[in-house]
C-alpha cells in the first residue's frame, strides 16, 4: 500500500513537470527572438506559435504539447498506479501547461495537451476527432474552434464506442481545465469582432483578432 502512494504520487508530480515543459515558448526564444505569451493572442500554444513564428515550427510545438499529454498517462501506467491514478496523472499534465512551474505558472490553456491524453486513452477517436475537426474548418475557417469543436466527439466515443462511463465523465472534466482559461480570449475576440458570428465564422484562416 505504502509503494503504491508512492507511485502515485511520483506518477502526479512527473506528469505536472512534463506539462510544465514550454515547447511554445522556447521556441519563440529560439526562433525568433519572442516571449510568445506577448504576442499574438499571447497564448502560449501551438496556434500562436504557427502565426507568430511558422507553420513549421508550430506543427512541431503541437507535436510536443500533444505528446507531453500521452507520456504523462504512459508514465503513469508504466509506474503499475492505478487506472484513476492515470487519467489524475493526465490532469495534471495540464495543469502543468496552463501553470507551468519553469515560467512562474503563466502558461497556456492546454487544448492539444487533452487531445494526446485523449487520443491515447481512446485511439479509436483518432478518425472521428480528424473528421470533425476537417469539416468544421471548412465552415468555419478558425482551427482553434475547429478542434475545439471536434473535442467534444471524446465524451461521446468514451460513452458509446468503449461503453465506459468513467471515460465520458473523465473526458468533460478534463476538457473543462482549457475551457475555463479560454473563457477571457472569448470576450476579448468579440469585443474586436464586434459580432459573435464574426467571431466563430473567419473570412480566411489568417483572420484573427
Amino acid at each position: 500500500m505504502t509503494n503504491e502512494v508512492l507511485f502515485i504520487a511520483i506518477a502526479l508530480v512527473a506528469a505536472y513537470l512534463i506539462g510544465s515543459f514550454p515547447p511554445a515558448y522556447i521556441a519563440g526564444r529560439l526562433f525568433k527572438g519572442i516571449d510568445i505569451r506577448q504576442v499574438g493572442t499571447r497564448n502560449m500554444g501551438a496556434m500562436n506559435v504557427f502565426y507568430q513564428v511558422g507553420f513549421a515550427v508550430g506543427l512541431l510545438v503541437l507535436a510536443v504539447d500533444i505528446g507531453k499529454g500521452a507520456a504523462a498517462v504512459a508514465l503513469a501506467r508504466w509506474l503499475g498506479v492505478p487506472e484513476i491514478a492515470a487519467w489524475l496523472a493526465g490532469a495534471a499534465a495540464v495543469i502543468g501547461h496552463n501553470f507551468p512551474v519553469f515560467l512562474k505558472f503563466h502558461g497556456g490553456r492546454g487544448g492539444a495537451t487533452c487531445i494526446g491524453i485523449l487520443v491515447f486513452l481512446m485511439p479509436w477517436a483518432i478518425p472521428i476527432y480528424l473528421a470533425i475537426f476537417g469539416i468544421a474548418l471548412l465552415f468555419t475557417r478558425f482551427p482553434t474552434v475547429s478542434y475545439s469543436i471536434a473535442l467534444l466527439c471524446f465524451p461521446f466515443i468514451g460513452w458509446l464506442v468503449y461503453q465506459q462511463w468513467e471515460l465520458a465523465v473523465y473526458s468533460v472534466g478534463l476538457l473543462l481545465l482549457p475551457a475555463i482559461k479560454y473563457i477571457p480570449r472569448i470576450k476579448e475576440m468579440h469585443a474586436k469582432a464586434g459580432s459573435w458570428r464574426h467571431v466563430f465564422l473567419r473570412r480566411g484562416l489568417k483572420d484573427r483578432f
